[in-house]
Parts: C-alpha cells; sequence; structure tokens
C-alpha cells in the first residue's frame, strides 16, 4: 500500500510515538480477539510499536469471518479469559453491554481525556454507544468499514464500448449514481466478450449461512425507503419493514440477481466477490471497503484498471455499515493494562499510522486532514461511503434477527419461493416474535 504523507495528514512522523504513556498498567502479555483479513494482520504490525513503547507483549486470536460471530460470542457468553481485548462486530454491542461482556468506558474516557467527539459521528453511534444515541460507551471505533462498489474502469474506458453504450441510453459509460443506473450497465456487460472471455455484470451478495445476503441487500432497501422501525414508535415495523417502497427495493435486488450475475452466484459473500472481480468475471462488484487495498495492489486487476464507488442512490440514500469498535473484556485479568492499549490506539498519529498500514481509521484528524481524499485512489469513496452509513439491529437479540432475514430474503431473491411482500411480510411476523420473546412489544 502507498505510503500517506505526513505532511498532508498533518500529523506528526508515525513511527514516532507522540508521547509517553504515563502510568501505564503493566502486563507481560495481552491477548487481542479479532477475525483473520488483512486488516488485521496490519494491526500485528502497528502493535509492535506499543510492545516497543510498554514492554507488553501483544498475542493475538483471529479467526476466520464464517465462524467468528460463534467463537467469540460463545467465549463471552461463558465468561472466558482468552481475550483481554476484543474487536467484535457492531451488531453485538447491544448484547454485550447488556450482559456484562464489555467494561464502560465512559469514565477512562473521561479520565485520559478521549473524547468521542473527534470520531467519525456514525462510527460513534455504530461500533461504541448502547443504547444507541445515548453517550454510553462500550468499544473506541476501530475499523471503519461500509459496503461500496469497484469496477472494472479498464473496460468502461474502451472507445467501443463508449460509443455502444452511450448510443443505446443516451448518457456516458461511468461509475453509476443510482441503481437504475446501475442495473443499466450491469445489463450491458452481461455475457459480454471481453477480451476473448465471457463476463458478466455484477457480484452481489447472496450467501445465506452468516450475514452475506443482509449485508447486501439492505443496501438497496434503504435506499427504495425501507425502515427497521417507525421513528415515533420503537419496534412497530409494520408498513415501515415491508412498506409498498420497501417490496419494492427487495424486486430490485432480485431482479439484479436474476439478469446480471455469474453463473453459481447463489451463496456469494465477501472473498467470493472479490474473487469474481479478480479472475476478470464481472464489470463491477459490491463489498465492503477493506477489501479495497488488496484489489488495488492486485496485478490482474488493480491500479488503473480498477475504480471504486459508494452506494448508489435511488429514492434515498444509505450504505450498509460495516466495521468494528475495540473493547476491554470484562472477563479479563488484565483489563488495566488493556485500557492502556486502547488509550496508545486512539492516539492521532496511532491512527494515521493505521491508515497507512491498511485500516480504515475512525479519527476525524485522519479522515478530515487535508489531502486524505487523495490519499489513497479509494479514500474519497470511503468518505462518500461513511457518510451515508446505515446499520443492521444491534438489539441483544440480533442474532434472532439477522437469522430470520437471511431465511426470508434468500427463499425469495435466491430460491424464488414467494413474493417480495410476502418475504417481508414474514420478517415482520418473525421479528414481532423476538421482540415479544424479549418483552419489548
Amino acid at each position: 500500500m502507498q505510503k500517506t504523507s505526513k505532511a498532508l495528514l498533518g500529523l506528526a512522523t508515525a513511527f514516532v510515538m507522540s508521547s509517553a504513556l504515563p502510568n501505564l498498567a503493566k502486563a507481560d502479555e495481552l491477548t487481542l480477539c479479532w477475525a483473520a483479513w488483512d486488516p488485521a494482520n496490519a494491526l500485528v504490525e502497528l502493535s509492535k510499536e506499543f510492545t516497543a513503547k510498554t514492554g507488553t507483549q501483544m498475542k493475538f486470536e483471529f479467526v476466520p469471518w464464517t465462524s467468528y460471530a460463534d467463537r467469540f460470542l460463545n467465549e463471552l457468553n461463558s465468561h472466558g479469559k482468552l481475550c483481554d481485548l476484543i474487536i467484535g462486530d457492531s451488531q453485538w454491542i447491544g448484547g454485550s453491554a447488556e450482559n456484562g461482556h464489555y467494561v464502560k468506558l465512559n469514565d477512562f474516557f473521561d479520565k485520559e481525556g478521549i473524547k468521542m467527539d473527534d470520531f467519525v459521528p456514525a462510527t460513534v453511534v455504530g461500533y461504541s454507544e448502547w443504547p444507541k444515541n445515548t453517550p454510553n460507551y462500550w468499544a473506541l471505533p476501530a475499523m471503519g468499514d461500509v459496503v461500496g462498489w469497484t469496477y472494472r474502469k479498464d473496460w468502461f474506458e474502451k472507445p467501443e464500448l463508449q460509443k455502444e453504450f452511450k448510443e443505446k441510453y443516451g448518457r456516458d459509460l461511468a461509475a453509476p449514481k443510482t441503481y437504475d443506473e446501475l442495473k443499466q450497465i450491469a445489463e450491458f456487460f452481461q455475457k459480454r466478450e471481453i477480451d476473448g472471455k465471457t463476463v458478466y455484470g455484477a457480484s452481489i451478495y447472496t450467501e445465506r449461512g452468516s450475514e452475506g445476503i443482509t449485508m447486501g441487500v439492505t443496501n438497496v432497501l434503504y435506499d427504495w425507503g425501507f425502515q427497521y422501525e417507525n421513528p415515533k414508535k420503537p419496534y412497530d415495523m409494520e408498513g415501515f419493514v415491508n412498506s409498498a417502497d420497501a417490496v419494492k427495493g427487495l424486486e430490485f435486488y432480485k431482479s439484479l440477481y436474476d439478469c446480471c450475475t455469474p453463473p453459481g452466484s447463489s451463496n456469494v459473500y465477501m472473498v467470493e466477490s472479490a474473487d469474481a472481480f479478480k479472475s476478470g468475471q464481472v464489470a463491477m462488484q459490491m463489498n465492503f471497503a477493506f477489501t479495497w487495498p488488496g484489489l488495488y495492489k492486485d496485478e490482474k486487476v488493480g491500479g488503473d484498471r480498477i475504480g471504486f464507488f459508494p452506494n448508489p442512490a435511488e429514492k434515498t440514500h444509505f450504505a450498509q455499515l460495516g466495521g468494528q469498535g475495540i473493547s476491554v473484556v470484562s472477563y479479563s485479568d488484565k483489563r488495566d493494562a488493556a485500557l492502556q492499549y486502547i488509550k496508545w490506539f486512539a492516539q492521532p498519529d496511532v491512527q494515521a499510522k493505521w491508515w497507512e498500514l491498511g485500516g480504515f481509521s475512525c479519527l476525524n484528524s485522519v479522515v478530515n486532514a487535508p489531502g486524505f481524499a487523495k490519499s489513497q485512489p479509494y479514500a474519497q469513496a470511503f468518505l462518500d461511503s461513511m457518510a451515508i452509513v446505515k446499520d443492521f439491529w444491534a438489539e441483544p437479540s440480533y442474532a434472532s434477527l439477522l437469522q430470520a432475514m437471511q431465511k426470508r430474503v434468500h427463499n425469495y431473491v435466491v430460491a424464488g419461493n414467494g413474493t417480495a411482500k410476502e418475504a417481508l411480510d414474514g420478517l415482520v411476523k418473525d421479528w414481532s416474535d423476538v421482540f415479544k420473546d424479549d418483552g419489548k412489544i
């Protein structure tokens, strides 16, 4: 990854930690738990500075995304002591707060002068707060992430394709701004021959087993007007989850799946979508922003061949939030030392280096610095995407809520069972049953 200019960031060099960390609580070793992915490797490299500063060795427990939630939620629910620090998914915050898994950080933040106003507001709500929109903090925003898109810029720029597209649609072949435009582009490329190879329009999320299709379809549902609940009455979902506009959004997602995805696209999530793009199968692919640095560096599809754009708009404009906050596990015997790691990680110069190494900082002084938007080819798309984020339920029962949506949406979009209205009506019933069991309705 290209190094971000220190001058542009307006920060002291990231290789010299800003100031000594006074009164550090000592520990021989801390264990940090997270998913096994490229940003985790960047955090290992970054954390060497913490060890050099404090003498505390960092041990890492990383597991694949397919078992990440099961592995670490089981660890928390059993009050295990494996993890001193955990970078937990945004949806875990409610259950982890209410069940006492995470240390509440308000007093620590106040003592150390760590201000949540210094972080991108959407990441504070998404990764740190429970209840939402209250000043109760259970994590420090750690890894900003959001669903966006990459496209084959080199294909889009082919003169013969530019000419043909403009004659057909009356506009330039360029990164789409609306979903209607995206579908037109996907249809244009579907089963087209480019460089002697049959290619397809788009790769979108369809995976059922964990969270994939939900993390994909919400990007479209939000833009058509889907809402999780009545803004004036919590947990009142009738007419919001299954509104006429939400039905149209779900129908659109299915139409995109039916018309414009490669063969064998019934179980696609992050890895499969990235692979479809890297193998030259698709003109566009939906994926979380964390994949962008690796795709940009790819020898076959990266560099000048790749472009980035935020989730398109339609009636409204949102994108599905990803990313995580870092928390101290309440069952750890090394809580004080773990808190000092969070203090260190929150420093502006550490956050600047985090961005350089491949992490996605949530600190305003990094992402709002002059020149940030040009610091990487995907930086502007990341900024634009983080400005429109919306998240799935973060309720303690989020797993049941997620499983219900996975089943209902996959059965309609991929399996072709029933109608979009029936799928969303069923989802209202499923979610209502969950909240009734929780005593919330």
